[in-house]
Parts: C-alpha cells; structure tokens; sequence
C-alpha cells in the first residue's frame, strides 16, 4: 500500500506545474483527505524523507530533490592518485581529486558530478568527483607475490598479496585468494580480479593468480612485468604460427605474372645496422627532362596477412610492433617479418610499389601505385650512407662504388624534398636519438646518441613522399581509407607555447587565433643550437596534439601535408597493412559495394590502431624510465650539468644532457621560500628575489634514483644567474592563500604526503588482515 501511495506521491509532483507543496495539497490532490489515509500519507511522506525521495522546504513544504545531471566519461588515473575524466575528446578534462575518485582505474568508464565549473578567466578547468564505475577497464593485475605466513593464511584464508607493477596502482594491493596456482614468494604474476575495491575497505582488491610469469630476480623480468601490465601479448598462438609456418619460404616470379616485374633495377635498403625486418626500398635516378624518377618499394605484407586470416586478427589486436630496450615484440610472427616478408638483397620479393616523378620544386607531377615484385640490389646501412655522402669516407666509397652516383642523386633530391617542406611550414625538432645500451642480464650500461645523417633524412623524405601521394590519390578518388592525421593545436595549448617562448626572447607576431605551422617552424629555428632548445622542442611537442589514425582527411599540421597516410611500415604497423589491402581492393574491385563495406570497416581500424599505438608509446616511456632510474642508481653522488625542463609548484625538473629528468623538490631549497608563478613557468624567492626557470644552467648531485618507482632525485649545487622576474605585485603570501583547494590538493599529491590521520601509535597487524576480516564475508556472500 505505501509503495502504491509514494508512486502516486511522486507522479502527482512530477506532473504538476508547482515545484513544492503542502501535506493538505498533497493529499487533496490524490482524494487522501480521510483519516485513514491521511495518516498513512504522513507515514509514507516520512519514510520518503529518510530515503530522500522529497524534501522539506525551510517554510515546511515537500518538494522533490533536484535530479543530479551526471556525464559519462573514460578516467585517466594519475600514479599519485588523482585523474581526469575525459567527456569529449575536443573539449578539456574534467580534473578529479584524488578523495573523489570512488577508486577508479585507469580506462574506467565512469559517471561524474561537476563540483566546480571551469572558469575561463581564471584559466581552471572543471573539476568534479566519480559518481558510479559503469564499466572497468582493467580485470588483470601484474605483480609482485608475497606469501602470507601460516598463521595469517589460517587467519585470512588467503595465500598472499600482490603489488601491481604499474605505477598508476600505486598504493593499491590485491589479496590472493587461498585456491587455484599458489607462486613461490617473490613470483611475478598476472592475478585475475574478482573483487575490486571500495570506500569501505580501501585500496584492496581480491583475486585469483592466473599465471606465473617467472621470479622477480631473473634477467628481464622487470620490463617483461610492464609489458604484460600494459596488456601488451608476448607470445604468439599456436594456431598464428601454425598459419606462419604455412607460408612458403621463397617466391618465383612466375607464379606472378600480373605483377610488374622490377627485377633488374637498381634497388637498395637502407636501414640500421642491427635491422632485421627490411620493408622499405628505394632507387633514385635522373630523368631526361630534368626531374628525378623516384621508387619507393614496400614489402607486401597483406599478400601472406589474409584478410579475417589468424594472423590477421593477431596482427589487428596487436596494432604495432613495441620497441623496448632490448627487445622487439613484432605485430606478426618473426618467420613472416624476418623471412619473407622482409626485402633481403639478392633474392625476388613482393612488394607494393609507388613509383613517382619529381620536378625541380619538390612536387609530385606524376606516380604509379602497384604490385610489383622487385629483387634489391644491396642492403645498405645508414652509417654507410652517411660515410658516402657526408664523410666521403674513400674505403666506403670503393667498396659502393658501383651505387654511389645513384646515392650522390638521392641526397640531390632529399634536398629538394626537404627544401619544399620548409617552404609550406613543416615543424621540423631537433631529434638526436638517445639509446638506452644494456648488457646480457638487461642492465644499462650507457646511453648513446645518434645524430641522424643525411642517410636517415633521405630515406625519411623518401617515405614522407610515398604517404602523401598515396594519401592524395585515394582521398581525389573519393575512395573510404585511413588517414594518419595531425590536428592543428588547441589555442589555449599554443597560447601558452607563445607564452614560454616569449620567456626566452622569442617575439611571436599575430598570436590570436590559429598558429600556422609556419610560425612553429620559425620559433624551432630561432632557438637551434641555443642550450634551452632541447625544452622549447619539448614543450612545443606537449602543445601539439597527438597524431592518430582516422577514417576522414583532416591533413597533417607538423608536416603541413594536405593528405597523409602510413604506407610504409606494414610489417610493423596495422594501418599500413590495411592502405595495402585497400590499394589491393580497389584495383580489383572499385564498386559502391565494395567501399560501402570499408567505409563501415576502416573506422574501428583506425581507432583501434590509435588505441594500440597509445598502448605502445606508454610501454617504452614506461621502459625507458625504469632502465633511466636503474641507470642513475649506478651514479648517486656523481655531479652533473644540466638544464631546467619544467617548473612545478612543488620544485623543478633537470635535465641532463643524456635525456635523464630529476626533480629537485622545493624542500630541498634551502636559500629561501619560493613561490610558483605559473605565468612565468617560475619559482622566485620571496626574500632574495632568486629565480628559477625553464631553460637554466644549472649543476646538480645525484641523491636517489629508485628503479622501483621509476623517481630520481636531484639536489641543486649551483645555478647559472638569470634576471629575476619583476612583479606587479609581490605579495607572495596573498598570492598564495589564494590558490584554490584544488591546487593544494595537487601540491600535496605530487609531493607525496601521506595522509596523517591513518598513522597510529604502537605495534600493528599487517594492513591486510584488518581488511581481510572485512572483506571475507562479502567475498563468501559472492562465492
């Protein structure tokens, strides 16, 4: 009877025009006036009040409470506990605290509340709390095991715990359940989650081991433990290279006689010393009008990946190959990326090929796109190349002798390539290549540079022109196909580029609105061999948004290239593999049919590519500043120069000429108090006026590098002089109560404060066993 009266209770308020009303209203308006039914209104209207359902005016009238408007985002979740909540990927995040979170995880789909909106003036963006966890994203945990004494495993009826690997659980832990694959103490293993947490038991998930990857001490178990906890698959399935095996070894060019047959022109590979997948080959040569006939010829890798194929499936889950350290987890199975696939000098190849003819300003005037089989000539390396044309190195230039002329009109044309990139306003970085040397056990013993050459650069134009055309021609066909797109940057994001290259001198005229590449280009050049340039590259990378995989043309803003594709790479790259069935496709089938199914296919392509592509780039950064931190735990107490990266509330990053950042926290400057001024990128002292910003010499100790959480630590010992800032006002400590909780928040949390109130005094149980005891008999109810 009462749930009958509170629906007709919440239908009557719902469709009325008033928004609050009297008990008598109420009750005049559902024909409730008896005694009887008055009084079990009351009651009704009573028990909605303790569920919430209405509420009381301050005048005594009952109204319902206004419905909470929630979005719906994916969370992105910080190492020190806070996250953004992305809604739209064109408009700004929503920044969660770290106590709002409801202990999502990375990837969660979640609902939120906005709790502050954004303040434009104010440059703050919105900030909100987690509502509800929709859908989680992460259902595996890869980490460490610690077995559990006896008397706790009788106690707790669990085996042990786990600490995840990846940094953005930190400060989380998963109890392994007393069942199932029971590791030796100090295994590292994959535990499925079969309880997440929650605000009553804290930071504690339960699950069950899944599989044992190997021991915590064994030579690469530190980068194949972040492999895995990205999710990324390390072995290939039996059925994959069953199917890789079935691939023939060699190929007869009669067995193709509808492809172009190239064998005889002069065609090289130019790739590194240590390259074992060759995909990419070029010739080059003069033509008689003048212009240069360029070959760029890839391997056709979707000749042997069929399509819905197992190892095509393999390669589209996988996306990308991952380059770490000192390993290479391949897209496809290496029999395929080593073996056949791979344009090895001497012997028939199939490849697809874009032939193009070049005049004197670098512009396309005519090409070719086909299948074609080819057989190079030579394997070349870029040092190589770089000893023929830079060095003239004579022993090199004996032993190619035959070659060099073709090279000598290579670097002709990269040239004229690279000339008519500059003058459309392609943003070109300074990119020397730092590798990280490991020996056999995987620990870092150096870090190398490689400046690249002209040989680099060459093969860089060469491929660079092969994208576009390809691109342009499929987009003027009006065809469905994959773009490789870079969007212009957002103007807030340029807008505070312009700002920090003002900070170094650098004076950028019309700054409203767009910034064409143009502009960036010439920003990149003013600051070229200048110490800060290093960190202007840096930020002006950090300003620009991140290129991705797209079904429509948007054209590529850092090569300010109208069309643009990834055609190159398909023993390495899914998208690449896909240009190539498309080019396949279309040849032999052009029909509204036929491109109705890739206009409905190539979406999720190339959002999945992108996908994975992310999932890569987080993997190596991931690597490299594990083997960075294991690097400098070698060099405690060693001095270094370096130079300011990045200037934070709570201190400043140095970096140090072999790529390697630390943070020197404000804790440890000890000549003043300083204070953040964001505009500047800036902490000044308050007393002495002192000044640290992005671009500064300075000269650093080494006093911690952790492996472990990837952190290294630096303490100043000198800084070279730099004008201070003059400010309108000075009044730092006004300045700084005036920063927002937020702020604070964040300060705190990059600091790493521990929360106070949890410390208690004297002897306690491990933290596991208080929330075991909570925990178990909600995992029974479950079981």
């Amino acid at each position: 009877m009462k749930e009958t009266i509170k629906s007709k209770v919440i239908d009557f308020m719902e469709t009325s025009s008033k928004k609050s009303f009297s008990l008598e209203e109420i009750a005049e308006g559902l024909g409730l006036q008896a005694g009887t039914d008055f009084k079990t209104l009351v009651k009704t209207i009573g028990t909605m009040e303790q569920e919430k359902s209405v509420i009381f005016t301050k005048k005594g009238k009952i109204k319902l409470p206004q419905k909470q408007i929630l979005l719906e985002g994916t969370f992105r979740r910080n190492e020190r506990g806070f996250g953004f909540v992305t809604i739209d990927p064109e408009e700004d995040d929503v920044y969660i605290p770290k106590e709002q979170t409801l202990f999502a995880l990375d990837g969660d789909t979640v609902a939120i509340d906005i709790t502050h909106p954004a303040d434009p003036f104010k440059e703050k963006g919105a900030e909100g709390k987690v509502i509800e966890i929709r859908q989680r994203q992460t259902t595996q945990i890869v980490g460490e095991f610690s077995l559990f004494s006896d008397e706790e495993i009788r106690e707790t009826q669990l085996y042990g715990v786990v600490i995840p690997k990846d940094k953005k659980l930190s400060g989380f832990r998963v109890l392994v359940a007393d069942e199932g694959v029971r590791p030796m103490d100090g295994s590292i293993v994959i535990v499925e989650i079969t309880h997440y947490p929650e605000a009553e038991y804290g930071m504690t998930f339960e699950g069950l081991v899944k599989q044992v990857i190997g021991y915590k001490d064994e030579p690469g178990m530190d980068i194949l433990s972040i492999v895995i906890a990205n999710g990324i698959p390390t072995k290939f399935s039996d059925e994959v290279l069953a199917q890789a095996n079935e691939v023939p070894d060699t190929v007869d060019p009669a067995d193709f006689p509808n492809r172009r047959n190239l064998i005889g022109q002069e065609i090289v590979t130019i790739d590194g010393e240590d390259a074992k997948d060759l995909d990419d080959a070029v010739t080059v040569k003069r033509l008689a009008n003048g212009n240069y006939f360029l070959g760029v010829h890839i391997a056709d890798v979707s000749y042997y990946v069929t399509q819905d194929s197992a190892l095509d499936q393999e390669a589209f889950e996988r996306g990308t190959s991952v380059y770490l350290t000192d390993r290479v987890i391949p897209m496809i199975p290496q029999r395929l990326s080593n073996g056949i696939c791979s344009l090895n000098p001497n012997v028939p190849r199939l490849a697809m090929s874009c032939e193009m003819e070049i005049d004197a300003n670098g512009t396309v005037v005519k090409y070719d796109i086909f299948e074609s089989i080819i057989q190079t000539t030579q394997r070349m390396t870029y040092t190589a190349v770089n000893e023929i044309l830079e060095e003239e190195k004579p022993e090199t230039l004996v032993k190619y002798e035959t070659l060099v002329p073709m090279f000598q009109t290579m670097a002709e044309l990269h040239h004229l390539l690279e000339a008519m990139r500059k003058r459309r306003g392609a943003v070109s970085f300074e990119d020397n290549e730092a590798k990280i040397v490991v020996d056999e056990e995987g620990h870092p013993l150096e870090i190398v540079f490689r400046e690249r050459g002209v040989g680099e650069r060459l093969i860089e134009s060469f491929m660079l022109a092969a994208n576009e055309t390809v691109a342009k021609h499929f987009n003027q066909k009006k065809f469905p196909f994959i773009y490789r797109i870079h969007e212009e940057p957002k103007e807030e994001k340029m807008r505070r580029f312009i700002d920090f290259a003002s900070i170094l001198g650098i004076v950028v005229k019309n700054t409203k609105g767009s910034v064409n590449p143009k502009t960036l280009q010439s920003i990149v050049e003013e600051v070229s061999g200048r110490a800060e340039s290093l960190v202007l590259n840096t930020m002006l990378l950090r300003s620009m948004q991140q290129a991705k995989y797209l079904e429509d043309n948007y054209g590529h803003y850092g090569l300010a290239a109208e069309y643009y594709t990834h055609f190159t790479s398909p023993i390495r790259r899914y998208p690449d593999l896909i240009v190539h069935r498309l080019i396949r496709s279309y040849q032999n089938n052009s029909s509204d049919e036929n491109q109705a199914y890739w206009a409905e296919e190539i979406p999720e392509i190339a959002f999945h590519s992108s996908q994975m592509e992310r999932r890569a780039v987080t993997t190596e950064r991931e690597v490299d500043a594990l083997k960075k931190a294991e690097f400098m735990a070698d060099h405690v107490g060693e001095e270094f120069e370096g130079v300011i990266s990045s200037v934070l509330k709570f201190g400043f990053f140095v970096e140090l000429p072999n790529t390697i950042e630390g943070l020197i926290h404000m804790s440890t400057l000890k000549q003043d108090y300083f204070h953040y001024f964001e505009n500047h990128l800036a902490l000044v002292g308050e007393r002495t006026g002192i000044t640290f910003k992005i671009g500064q010499k300075v000269r650093i100790k080494v006093t911690k590098s952790d492996p472990e959480t990837r952190e290294i630590d630096f303490e100043l010992l000198d800084a070279e002089p730099v004008a201070p800032i003059v400010m309108k006002d000075r009044q730092s400590k006004k300045t700084n109560s005036r920063r927002n909780e937020r702020e604070t928040v964040r300060m705190n949390e990059a600091k790493g404060k521990k929360d106070t109130k949890s410390k208690k005094k004297g002897k306690k149980k491990p933290f596991y066993i208080s929330a075991v005891k909570k925990n178990r008999k909600k995992t029974d109810r479950k079981k």
